[in-house]
């Protein structure tokens, strides 16, 4: 909630059904109980669904509120409670609601603490009382075990500190207004950041560029209704059917689709909030933006020290960490018709050259039915197969990103930390015969801050292959 006003005059507009996407969102912040909702509360839930959000979290913020989303979450099976304080009603917070915030934290329907936090916009409580609240709801997040939801507008640095001390490390920052600097910092902590309908307004461009920086695994979204309504609706009363619009907004931010949004933030509120099920098997086909991946191993001649693989099994709301190597009777069969796609890219979690004979049957039978095929590789193939293999791929490849890495031999080693001897060397000799052979080859590089990336730049100039660097964590 942004404003003091619980009781402001009801939206008599009747509200428009989002778009759907294939994959359900959920709204990871609303007001349900508040009065704007008392008369069309089963409808505007029914939109949701309609719409495809899986989930609401309803947010108490008086109070009265609590038992009001107790009461709610009880009602709806879709709809979760967050217990907690408002900021602006800190002021009402004495020892009596510190024992039914715990009890009300043990109700089944409750998913979270909050919401709480600090707002010196308003002040309509006093700072240091804001504060001393804040800290007590943050305490008894870490006692239930709850992740906390947070209010920070125009306090940064006492959020950062009394959060900081806190010592929770499961959250979300609600309605993001903060800048880059606190973003980073709240991210290190372990919160995730979660982007309201502000998104979508035209003067948004700093929380735009905010929302790039966001790792996929700590963002989420939510509508806040009944308030900050998300273009093309501003003026008219919030409700959860229209999260897809700032989901949209996010993917427009980010370059990706919304489809991708809504798998991303949904698998981070069904992990944060324990809300439903997150994927356990890993997936050997999956879809960013308009291309089809392809995981064919985990295995690699690599072990990077920047490499995502080593810290979480999900890349884009998709789990990668397979099961077993998929056959390709099975890759085909989850492909289907090539053309559907951009391109079908070898990619996954691990090096696709390792399944040479698997890569070549695969990528010539997409070729037969019209697809365009590309490897992501490490460079390491010829070293792999003691020979040259890549004159077996023209043809059926289009095109080709090779990992480079780094400018020289001994960066490449400290790392890449490569399995053969003077990789580095074999990586070169592979791109050369890369530019030879397939149509199109970048080289890319992930910016670890160990690296000149300008020198990277030259060598592939030189070589005569495109260049693009990656930004660690910005995965897929």
């Amino acid at each position: 909630m942004t404003g003091k006003n619980r009781k402001a005059k009801k939206d008599s507009v009747e509200s428009a059904t989002a778009p759907l996407t294939i994959h359900p969102l959920v709204d990871t912040h609303c007001h349900l109980d508040m009065e704007q909702f008392d008369e069309d509360r089963d409808e505007v839930l029914r939109r949701a669904a309609d719409a495809n959000v899986e989930a609401v979290i309803t947010v108490a913020s008086d109070v009265e509120s609590n038992e009001s989303v107790l009461e709610i979450a009880r009602k709806y099976a879709e709809v979760h409670a967050a217990v907690g304080l408002h900021p602006h009603d800190s002021k009402d917070f004495d020892a009596s609601f510190l024992e039914r915030l715990r009890q009300w934290s043990t109700d089944p329907g409750v998913v979270a603490i909050g919401e709480t936090g600090l707002d010196y916009h308003y002040d309509h409580s006093p700072r240091q009382v804001q504060r001393k609240v804040f800290e007590k709801h943050l305490e008894t997040a870490v006692e239930t075990g709850l992740p906390a939801i947070i209010h920070s507008r125009e306090a940064k640095e006492d959020t950062l500190s009394i959060l900081k001390d806190s010592g929770l490390r499961r959250g979300v920052l609600h309605c993001f207004s903060g800048d880059a600097d606190m973003a980073e910092k709240v991210i290190m902590m372990g919160f995730h950041i979660s982007i309201a309908g502000p998104v979508t307004f035209k003067k948004a461009d700093s929380l735009r560029e905010v929302v790039k920086i966001i790792p996929d695994d700590h963002l989420l979204v939510e509508t806040d209704a009944p308030y900050l309504t998300p273009a093309p609706y501003r003026g008219r009363r919030n409700e959860p059917s229209f999260v897809l619009y700032t989901a949209s907004a996010i993917a427009d931010a980010r370059g990706v689709t919304p489809e991708d949004i809504a798998r991303i933030t949904t698998i981070n509120a069904r992990r944060l909030f324990r809300t439903g099920q997150v994927p356990s098997r890993g997936e050997i086909a999956y879809k960013i933006r308009d291309s089809l991946y392809l995981n064919i191993t985990n295995r690699c001649t690599n072990r990077c020290t920047f490499c995502v693989r080593n810290r979480k099994d999900f890349v884009k709301g998709h789990n990668l960490r397979l099961v077993r190597e998929p056959s390709a009777g099975e890759l085909k069969k989850a492909i289907g018709d090539p053309k559907a796609y951009r391109e079908i890219v070898f990619c996954g979690y691990g090096e696709p050259l390792l399944r040479l004979d698997l890569v070549k049957e695969v990528a010539s039978w997409v070729k037969h039915r019209g697809g365009r095929v590309r490897i992501n590789t490490n460079g390491h193939g010829n070293m792999i197969h003691r020979r040259n293999i890549v004159p077996e791929l023209k043809g059926m490849v289009d095109s080709m990103s090779i990992s480079l890495d780094a400018d020289n031999a001994e960066t490449y080693e400290r790392l890449c930390l490569p399995v053969f001897e003077k990789s580095y060397e074999g990586l070169i000799e592979f791109i050369r015969e890369a530019v030879r052979h397939i149509p199109s080859v970048q080289l890319t590089v992930v910016d670890t801050g160990d690296v000149d990336t300008e020198r990277c730049r030259q060598i592939a100039e030189q070589l005569g292959a495109g260049f693009r660097i990656r930004k660690l964590d910005i995965v897929g």
